[in-house]
């Protein structure tokens, strides 16, 4: 059985977001690093490539990314509902 792709994409956001920490945490102990920089602004760049993806398939993650003209929270289902 495939995932969903909101569940795809979900994945893709924790997995960007844990590279992110990894190398923002070795960048901490390395800050000359150019390759650990590089794969630092990769991961970044990931992230927000799949974040939009998923925002403009889903809507909104977070409510700094609400661009409706009414507040639509309550129109989805809430994560203890399951899936429709």
């Amino acid at each position: 059985m495939r995932p969903a792709p909101k569940a795809v994409l979900l994945k893709a956001l924790n997995e960007y977001s844990f590279a992110m920490d990894e190398a923002a945490l070795f960048l901490d102990t390395h800050p000359d690093n150019q390759e650990a920089l590089s794969y630092f602004k990769n991961a970044v760049n990931m992230r927000k490539a799949a974040m939009n993806a998923y925002e403009q398939q889903y809507g909104p993650l977070f409510s700094e990314n609400v661009t409706a003209d009414r507040w639509n929270w309550v129109t989805e289902t809430w994560p203890w509902e399951g899936e429709e």
